[in-house]
């Protein structure tokens, strides 16, 4: 998931508001919160997006549901075990529901300028045999943050490989810095952390083609590097790997703790507010690079259920929330980068300078590396990944036998179902 947990771990159900008398459909909309606190949840955004939709649809209410992302898609996925699917769910997978028969097509929904509108990367990667049914919500992509004043403090350059990495972990650890490089392995978002390490070593999840290759050789030595080189050698800061979460990790990073972490544009918010002055630059490499061969992105879902129907409102609603305002509305909020090739033209041309700091991100996103998201295996097997990834670097953690579990499970769960 792209999006920092909301620090309360709120649940907010947003009521129908804005409409008159009695409503002939109500559209149910599962999402999660891409909040850090009560102030900027979730919940704002869609309330004031749902009053607008119903001010102008009378005989449509939309009731939304807000949930963190350490909830969200286990909720939606009891809700449709259940058989009370909502209408739609903004989740982090959707392959396995597609695979069910579970989900409409985009193209059964969306208008031809709004389907049009998704870059083709992004409306690839929500396709399952061939058929798009993810659709994109919100883009990010991860660089290295780190805090120019605990860099100038320890008279340190940022790195741009793995050994120059681990050296400035070092000198920041000597000038007393809590999270020399924050490393978080914990449930709330470890398969990013995870992924961005694999590409940084010239590896990922899966080769070319689409195999899961988890306990490649190039993945065991980088988990054997991280327990060896950084978390062994208290790189790290006080909090396992395992049990630091990205939300925590983020809120210590703008509180002036953290050295270096690996961070996507939410950050640039939240540490501006703190007044953390900091730089970016793209992750580090393994020895022998400079850069790594492939920046991560991460693209959150949108997915229409058919169990209720209402197939004609839903595609209404959707093209209104992937309108060019709301888009634009939404990713600013959150710093987020645009789903839309029309959003994401405004947000280059625009002079805001909010806008312009997400350009390096921006310009990562077409040749970014996505989540398998196709694979309808993947919703199990980053839930896996969460569970079991921080366990590969604690000082007893055996990173081949981790790694060779998750494959084992990877390709066992592959083995069971058909895939994009």
């Amino acid at each position: 998931m792209i999006a920092v947990v909301s620090a309360t771990g709120m649940t907010a159900v947003l009521g129908g508001c804005g409409t008159t008398g009695s409503s002939d459909v109500t559209l149910r909309l599962v999402a999660a919160d891409y909040g850090d606190s009560a102030a900027n949840s979730s919940q704002k955004y869609w309330d004031k997006l749902a009053r607008a939709y119903e001010a102008k649809h009378s005989d449509v209410k939309v009731d939304v549901t807000v949930y963190s992302w350490n909830d969200v898609d286990r909720k939606v996925k009891e809700m449709v075990a259940a058989g009370k699917a909502p209408d739609l769910a903004q989740i982090g997978s959707y392959a396995d529901y597609a695979a069910a028969g579970k989900l409409y097509e985009a193209g059964d929904l969306l208008s031809i300028p709004v389907q049009a509108d998704f870059p083709s990367q992004l409306a690839e990667a929500g396709q399952w045999n061939h058929l798009q049914y993810g659709i994109p919500f919100a883009a990010s992509t991860r660089v290295l943050f780190y805090n120019k004043t605990l860099f100038a403090d320890a008279g340190i350059t940022p790195p741009t490989t793995w050994k120059e990495l681990a050296a400035d972990a070092q000198a920041l650890k000597e000038h007393g810095v809590k999270y020399p490089y924050a490393l978080p392995l914990g449930p709330e978002e470890a398969q990013a952390e995870t992924m961005q390490w694999l590409l940084s070593g010239g590896s990922g999840y899966t080769d070319d083609i689409g195999t899961y290759t988890i306990d490649s050789s190039q993945n065991i030595d980088t988990f054997t590097w991280l327990k060896d080189e950084l978390v062994g050698k208290g790189l790290t800061g006080p909090t396992a790997p395992g049990k630091l979460n990205r939300a925590t990790a983020f809120a210590a990073f703008a509180d002036g703790q953290v050295g270096m972490l690996n961070g996507h544009p939410t950050l640039i918010k939240q540490a501006e507010k703190k007044g953390v002055k900091f730089g970016t630059v793209p992750m580090p490499a393994r020895a022998g690079q400079t850069t790594t061969t492939a920046s991560m992105g991460v693209t959150d879902w949108m997915a229409a259920f058919r169990q209720n129907g209402h197939a004609d409102q839903v595609g209404d609603f959707l093209d209104y929330v992937y309108s060019e305002k709301n888009v634009l509305d939404f990713s600013r909020e959150y710093g987020l980068l645009p789903v839309t090739t029309s959003a994401s033209q405004t947000m280059t041309d625009s002079p805001r300078a909010e806008d312009k700091q997400l350009l390096p991100f921006l310009e990562q996103l077409p040749t970014s590396e996505l989540y398998p998201a196709g694979k309808t295996s993947w919703a199990a097997i980053s839930a896996d990944v969460k569970k079991r990834i921080g366990s590969a670097v604690t000082p007893t953690g055996d990173p081949t036998a981790v790694l060779t579990r998750l494959q084992s499970e990877a390709a066992a769960a592959d083995s069971r179902t058909t895939t994009g």
